[in-house]
């Protein structure tokens, strides 16, 4: 049983750092001196649907750099084409903002490090198996310009069900998805006049002046113009107002007598940059002649040299105050609530224990919370250099882990009804197990992992943001946050370790402990019941029951061996190997048809969520309200029960010009996934609130007040000064 126990929890461990429930759906990388290239896509299989949303995986050597839709002065962007491909039909890239490269007074335009390009494939025939095969030409440049054609090949089966779930590379094609630009309002950017000045009525040069406007203010704005290939763009010169809402860019150029027709014809396009933001012109752009510079205003003073991109983000050192902050309050957190019995027992358990014993032993669980921590951020390191999905609690959406986690559970709530004991080996528990009467240190340790594991689906506040900041970071930032949000959940452990009389002047262990425990092992079957009720969502209440059945017959079986006084023998361990197994099966043999309809348990206040619909709601002047929640995010629902679902947010919520939108992420949804990824988040619970005042939407705090909810509610109607 000793083994059993640690191998499921181990079990659990491991399916905690996995991606959402999707085979990778990918190419093999073609591999050349400079770069690395696959095709990637956002489902595993095909569904009925008439195209399908694929990436072009780019990873750049350090100082070499690929080229964007318009390459500026020099360079040719990457290409597509199909040759041999089976039920594909034409394929459409996306560009996302590119960076500016500037050297010796030329301009290009491309990317560095890392970029998926995102496509759409448009299917022949919607529901049947593709073979995709996809010559690809694209320019690697540093000192010198190498042009590189690669052949890639991905295979993806037909599907029955309308909508194929996600594949694991979803969330990495929707972060750069949502870095494509889109048109101006949807960002809150607008291109308020656009007028040139030519230089001389003869003049080869002369001066694009840009006019534009940010609902959000602007931060580092830039301009990417493009048009006839004999025109050549320079650098904007750009000033901001002091409110930061208004900025002129003044953009010369060169290549005027060049054109056959005057330049007020030309066809221009230009995108507007405010990265992460960025706005595509609807149109071609009409220009004025003017004679004079359009900066009129005082308040606007152009500097040739602005700060490249977004400003630095917050030092390390910062982002590790906040996770170990989040750490701790991830204590206070529903989620954690479930171990309470554990904790408490580690506790009472100590009464009359000498100092050190009890030392060691939360030593122990403290090592075990700050071990797993560090396994999950390892196992997402790995994750991430492959290229697959990964964020906070999203192994919730994985029914394997939710098996792991309710046989683990049982287990748990069966030792502490005192239906078996686990027996550890001497080297480890000669330390505690006769003198602190409980368990030895492997099982404290393995307390501390379980806390970890049933953790991880709540977002604490500071937690979503110091998790965001490492996991769009490298190995060595992932590590050490990860390593103080271990921190700060071992931290109860800890001040019982530095001040063991805290459980030492406890009353000493007898009846009265026998039935605390068995009143704490209906606590943790509650937690195996809630998990049960996650898996009836995710895959059919018919599989939830059988796996309810499982567990009750472990229970049963443990009861059993308990009265008869017997000793686990082979055909024992047999059955249970049996009864696992069966358990882990059943998610695979028995499903839900995939369906688009909403959740069945979405409120009749709240409307399906439809990213689209939010700007158009927008544009008429209403407030919408958006719950990004899941059956299996306890803080959701505590956010619901204590402020959404009571007076006065309900109240505001239910009166007109709001409109309240639930995205239901209990399975793996692609569109939801995109949504988090374009505001840098990882995990949920997740709220914003969009209106005139605030049409790029305002992210409220993980833990909701009625205060925060309201305020965002005024700020985005301009309610609010």
């Amino acid at each position: 049983m000793r083994i059993l126990l640690t191998n499921l929890s181990l079990a659990a461990l491991i399916f905690s750092a996995l991606p959402s429930p999707a085979f990778a759906a990918s190419s093999d990388w073609a591999v050349t001196d400079h770069t690395r290239l696959r095709l990637i896509s956002q489902t595993d299989a095909i569904g009925s649907e008439a195209s399908i949303n694929l990436g072009l995986h780019f990873q750049i050597n350090e100082h070499w750099k690929i080229y964007w839709r318009s390459p500026g002065d020099a360079g040719f962007p990457p290409s597509v084409t199909l040759n041999g491909s089976t039920n594909a039909q034409q394929a459409t890239l996306h560009w996302p903002l590119p960076e500016r490269f500037s050297i010796l007074n030329f301009e290009t335009l491309g990317y560095a490090n890392e970029v998926v390009l995102p496509m759409t494939l448009a299917l022949n025939n919607p529901g049947e198996a593709l073979t995709l095969k996809a010559q690809i030409s694209y320019l690697a440049c540093a000192e010198i310009c190498i042009p590189y054609d690669a052949e890639l090949t991905l295979n993806l089966p037909a599907q029955a069900a309308s909508s194929p779930a996600p594949s694991a590379e979803a969330h990495l094609l929707n972060q750069f998805q949502s870095q494509v630009p889109k048109p101006g309002p949807a960002q809150g950017l607008d291109l308020e006049r656009v007028e040139f000045k030519a230089d001389g009525p003869k003049a080869d040069t002369g001066v694009l002046y840009v006019t534009a406007s940010s609902t959000a203010g602007f931060s580092a704005p830039d301009v990417y113009v493009e048009g006839p290939e004999l025109l050549a763009f320079a650098k904007p010169r750009t000033g901001i107002s002091e409110d930061g809402r208004m900025a002129i860019m003044e953009i010369p150029f060169e290549g005027l007598q060049s054109l056959k027709t005057p330049f007020t014809d030309a066809l221009l396009t230009l995108t507007l940059a405010d990265a992460p933001r960025g706005a595509d012109a609807p149109r071609g752009a009409e220009f004025t002649n003017t004679q004079a510079s359009p900066a009129t205003s005082d308040t606007l003073a152009l500097a040739d040299d602005l700060p490249k991109g977004l400003p630095a983000g917050p030092p390390l050192l910062a982002m590790l105050g906040l996770a170990l902050l989040g750490g701790v309050i991830l204590n206070l957190m529903p989620c954690v609530l479930p171990v309470l019995s554990i904790k408490l027992l580690s506790v009472v358990g100590h009464g009359g224990a000498k100092p050190r014993i009890v030392r060691i032993s939360f030593l122990a669980s403290a090592a075990g919370i700050i071990t797993s921590f560090l396994v999950l951020a390892t196992a997402l390191i790995a994750l991430k250099g492959a290229g697959l999905a990964i964020g906070w609690g999203i192994q919730f959406q994985h029914p394997w882990f939710l098996v792991a986690m309710a046989l683990v559970v049982t287990l748990f709530a069966c030792n502490l009804w005192g239906f078996f004991e686990v027996h550890l080996p001497e080297s480890v528990a000669e330390i505690g197990v006769h003198e602190i009467h409980v368990h030895g240190l492997g099982s404290h340790f393995m307390t501390g992992a379980l806390a970890t594991l049933l953790a991880t689906p709540c977002s604490a506040p500071f937690l979503g943001t110091a998790v965001g900041f490492a996991l769009a970071r490298g190995t060595g930032e992932i590590l050490a946050i990860f390593a103080a949000l271990g921190l700060g959940l071992a931290l109860p452990y800890l001040i019982v370790a530095a001040a063991p009389k805290l459980a030492t002047r406890m009353p000493r262990p007898g009846r009265w402990m026998l039935i605390l425990r068995r009143i704490l092992g209906f606590a943790l079957a509650g937690t195996g019941v809630w998990l049960v009720t996650i898996l009836a969502v995710q895959v059919s209440d018919v599989a939830a029951g059988l796996i309810a059945a499982i567990m009750v017959g472990v229970a049963v079986m443990l009861y059993v061996h308990k009265r008869l006084h017997r000793r686990y023998g082979k055909l024992d361990w047999i059955a249970v190997t049996v009864l696992a197994a069966l358990a882990f099966a059943v998610p695979d043999t028995i499903r839900h048809e995939t369906s688009a309809q909403p959740s069945a348990n979405l409120a009749a206040l709240w409307q399906p969520f439809d990213l689209l619909a939010i700007e158009r709601w927008v544009a008429d002047g209403k407030v919408v309200v958006v719950d990004v929640t899941a059956d299996w995010c306890i803080t959701c629902q505590v956010n619901k029960a204590v402020v959404l679902d009571r007076e006065p947010v309900l109240g505001r919520l239910k009166s007109e010009g709001i409109v309240a939108m639930k995205a239901d992420w209990t399975r793996p949804n692609e569109a939801i996934s995109r949504y988090l990824a374009s505001f840098g988040r990882y995990g949920i619970p997740f709220n914003a609130v969009y209106g005139p005042g605030a049409p790029d939407g305002i992210a409220l705090p993980e833990l909701l007040t009625d205060t925060a909810v309201l305020k965002a509610l005024d700020k985005a109607a301009n309610l609010q000064p």
